[in-house]
C-alpha cells in the first residue's frame, strides 16, 4: 500500500475504530477499577504506572517514539514529512480522582492514539508530526497544586516547586 498525503484523500471518509477506541478504554479503565464502575488511579502510584506503561506500550506499537520529561508528562510522537515543524498536539491525563471515571482524561489521550493508529490504518502521513501528550498530577488529588505537570511544562511553576510537593502521607 502506497503512503498518502493527507490533502490527496477524501477526509469524509476516513472513519476512527470506535470499537478499538472503546476497547482501549475499557482496557485502561480496569486499572484502579472500583466496585461501582469507576476508576481510582492516582498519580505517581503503582496503579498509575501500570496504566502509563499501557498507554506508552499502545503508542509505541502504533510507531510512536516516547519520552518522558523530569516531571513525569509523556509525549508520545509520531513522525510527519516536515519533522522540523512544530507538532499538532493533542492529549489528556490518566490520573484519576479517588472516585474518578472511566473517561475523564484517558479519553483525550486514548483517543490521540487512536487517531494515529487510523492514519497508520489508511497509510495516510502528515506534514507535521503528531504528538499526544499524558500530564502528571492534573487532577491534583494526590499533590497540590493541580495540573503540575502541564504547570510545569508551561512554565507556571517550577520543577522544583513540583517536587517538593508531598502528599497526605509525606
Amino acid at each position: 500500500m502506497t503512503t498518502a498525503t493527507a490533502t490527496a484523500i477524501d477526509i469524509e471518509n476516513i472513519r476512527i475504530n470506535g470499537e478499538r477506541l472503546w476497547a482501549s478504554l475499557m482496557e485502561l479503565a480496569q486499572i484502579g477499577a472500583t466496585p461501582k464502575g469507576g476508576v481510582c488511579r492516582l498519580t505517581l502510584t503503582d496503579l498509575d504506572k501500570q496504566g502509563r506503561d499501557l498507554v506508552t506500550r499502545w503508542a509505541r506499537e502504533a510507531g510512536m517514539t516516547v519520552t518522558i520529561d523530569k516531571i513525569g508528562n509523556g509525549f508520545m510522537r509520531r513522525p510527519g514529512r516536515n519533522n522540523s515543524l512544530p507538532p499538532i498536539m493533542t492529549g489528556s491525563h490518566i490520573d484519576t480522582q479517588p472516585t474518578g471515571g472511566k473517561f475523564d482524561g484517558n479519553y483525550g489521550v486514548l483517543a490521540g492514539i487512536e487517531v494515529v493508529r487510523t492514519l497508520n490504518d489508511l497509510c495516510i502521513e502528515t506534514e507535521a508530526p503528531i504528538e499526544v501528550a499524558f500530564w502528571t498530577n492534573e487532577e491534583g488529588s494526590r499533590f497540590v497544586p493541580v495540573m503540575m505537570g502541564s504547570g510545569v511544562f508551561a512554565k507556571a511553576f517550577t520543577l522544583e516547586h513540583a517536587y517538593a510537593a508531598t502528599d497526605t502521607e509525606g
